[in-house]
């Protein structure tokens, strides 16, 4: 006899065909890879349709087609059918206002790290293995170009891949690991200092996680494009890379539009989350220097990113419509291109370097136990920076042959720009002079990239003198100064960071010794790769070039096994996050005794981050200080706290 309840049960079972129909239907990876290849047909037919009514031959034309179906709309298609657009469309439609059930907020399981999420936590950790992944791939790109240098002649690749393999290098480098990696901690990070539940806008949060595998995947695909990748550098000069490239330039072109536009979603969702999210008390005077450092970083990538976004539609343009903005055989202006992408460009080395100093300020303050030394001149100089950043393209242009009176007053700014970057180094080591120095793994990757930011720093002081400059310009000074500044600099604060809220992302503390090991043979790695560059450059090695005069020989065989060490560090590092994640001690909610709100809360910290509204009543800085507190979590007792303060 069949019960009332069974039948009940039996009717509202799901059945097989509308699992299906949930699963291809409903938002996910298998929805947005069939929209992926359905709006890819679309644009395939706008494009046939558009040149067949205006009588344009051939109508399969592959440069368009390429452009138009598989770079703008097939990757439309992939972000409408994970989601991302779920809600605006729905709402954009007419449809009632939908009650937010929470559904797609924070993690139950592994499986919600593969979908669309608006918890800034998920996020965080989506853009840092996601970043992490392509920081491998540009790894692996670097050996395969150490490996055709070890010897001088072409030993596996000729002239055209190996520029193809350093230019997506390089790219994949800034566009898809320095930039976002730096987000990717800030998202998780940022909200839970300024005692907010969530970033101010979570789904813009989470739809500008997903232009960035989107960017990444179009870049490393050039590779498979008649004639090979992108070849232009990283820069994409015009002429090159705008009427003399194969089709993959237009790869480049686009990536960089889908990198861009995340950066500026993600600066914007910032810039509102810090003005109008602070917690009560939060002044812009007792703000983390972390979050000084994001706030600075966002008004420089709004401001800029318009810029490179600018260049790269021109240059597309001159590719594949075979316009004239760049071209000076049709009246174009090659020299344009180059103005309008360091104007960017150059901000844009701020853009990889304030985050990093904010993580640095982090650090140091809590494994010396002390306050920051000049917080208030910290913070005034990270504003500094980004007036004076806006001063300084030029300086990568004095062979280009622009107008020689512009030299001057570049390098006087140039020169200028030293001096609040000069504050920062003294203000960390007056913070780190006769403090309680504890060298764990966070600390050992600040030490190191105080090192080694500092000779990026000094020869960047030395190229932006126009004698020396025009001397070692486009040789191998140049590679040795922007790694220094950018591996010593940016990724050493990467590495840094990861260590520093490794136990709050995961609640497990990974492996002290291995985090120690991994510092050293980077540490020892790096500068072994690449301060024998410095040499090969003045003495004349040119850069970006596959082969080289046999006097090189010595120096680049070291060179290249160096960089072999350097890569196989990584293992370490990867090693250590996989077991520690899985198998690691539980970290307790504040391992570090640090002062800021994010460690005040449990580890992972709730899903809205905190029970109750916390009440920050003092400097996030004040180690050694009896008594004191950044915040408190319980209302009375804040009220308490402020009456006896004043």
């Amino acid at each position: 006899m069949t019960t009332t309840a069974s039948v009940q049960d039996q009717h509202h079972a799901p059945s097989p065909t509308g699992g299906w129909r949930r699963l291809l239907l409903g938002p996910g990876l298998l929805r947005g890879a069939w929209m992926f290849v359905l709006f890819g047909w679309i644009g395939f037919g706008i494009v046939v349709l558009i040149r067949w009514g205006a009588g344009w031959h051939p109508i399969l034309l592959m440069e368009p087609l390429v452009l138009v179906a598989g770079l703008v709309v097939a990757p439309i298609g992939f972000l409408a059918g994970i989601g991302a657009f779920d809600y605006w469309v729905y709402y954009a439609l007419g449809y009632p206002t939908r009650a937010e059930d929470h559904s797609g907020h924070g993690a139950k399981s592994w499986r919600d790290y593969f979908r669309v999420n608006t918890d800034h936590k998920v996020i965080g950790v989506q853009y840092l293995v996601t970043t992490i992944f392509f920081f491998l791939t540009g790894g692996m790109l670097a050996m395969l170009v150490r490996a055709e240098l070890a010897k001088p002649g072409i030993q596996y690749d000729d002239q055209q891949t190996f520029n193809g393999l350093f230019s997506v290098h390089a790219a994949l480098m800034i566009f898809l690991f320095i930039i976002p990696a730096f987000a990717g901690l800030a998202n998780y990070v940022v909200p839970l200092m300024l005692g907010a539940a969530d970033m101010a806008f979570p789904r813009l949060n989470a739809l500008s996680f997903w232009l960035l595998p989107i960017a990444g995947i179009m870049m490393i695909s050039s590779f498979f494009m008649p004639n090979g990748a992108f070849a232009g550098g990283w820069t994409g000069y015009a002429t090159l890379n705008s009427t003399h490239q194969p089709i993959g330039a237009i790869f480049f072109n686009q990536g960089v539009q889908w990198a861009g536009a995340s950066s500026i979603m993600t600066a914007l969702n910032f810039l509102v989350t810090i003005i109008t999210m602070r917690a009560p008390g939060m002044t812009f005077w007792r703000l983390p220097l972390l979050v000084w450092a994001n706030f600075t970083t966002s008004l420089l990538v709004v401001i800029a990113t318009p810029f490179i976004a600018g260049s790269q539609f021109f240059s597309m343009f001159d590719h594949v419509m075979h316009t004239d903005f760049f071209n000076p055989v049709g009246g174009g202006y090659p020299l344009g291109y180059q103005h309008i992408f360091w104007f960017y460009s150059h901000p844009a080395v701020y853009i990889m370097m304030l985050p990093g100093f904010g993580i640095m300020s982090e650090v140091i303050a809590t494994f010396s136990r002390k306050p920051i030394f000049g917080y208030r001149l910290m913070a005034l100089s990270l504003m500094a920076i980004v007036v004076l950043g806006f001063s300084v393209w030029a300086h990568h242009m004095f062979v280009s042959g622009m107008s020689s009176w512009l030299r001057v007053p570049m390098m006087v700014t140039t020169l200028l720009i030293a001096i609040p970057t000069g504050i920062k180094i003294f203000s960390w080591l007056a913070t780190m002079w006769e403090g309680k120095l504890h060298l764990r793994t966070p600390m050992l990757f600040a030490l190191g990239f105080l090192s080694m930011f500092v000779i990026g720093g000094l020869s960047g002081v030395m190229l932006g003198a126009v004698p020396i400059d025009i001397h070692v310009s486009q040789t191998y000074f140049i590679v040795a100064h922007i790694h220094y500044v950018l591996f010593g600099g940016s990724v050493f604060t990467i590495f840094a960071g990861i260590y520093y809220w490794f136990p709050k992302m995961t609640g497990r503390m990974y492996n002290e010794k291995l985090g120690k090991l991994h510092f050293w043979l980077t540490f020892v790695g790096f500068n072994l790769t690449f301060f024998p560059m410095h040499i090969l450059g003045t003495e004349g090695m040119p850069r970006r070039v596959a082969d080289y005069l046999p006097k090189f020989a010595d120096l680049n065989m070291f060179i290249s096994l160096a960089s072999f060490g350097l890569g196989a560090s990584t293992i370490v590092f990867l090693y250590n996050m996989i077991t520690s994640w899985r198998f690691g001690e539980i970290a307790p909610a504040n391992p570090w005794r640090a002062m800021t709100l994010e460690w005040q809360v449990t580890s992972p910290p709730p899903t809205f981050n905190f029970d109750e509204i916390p009440q920050v009543v003092g400097s996030p800085y004040e180690y050694g200080v009896p008594g004191a507190q950044h915040a408190i979590l319980a209302p009375s007792k804040a009220r308490e706290m402020e009456e006896v303060s004043v």
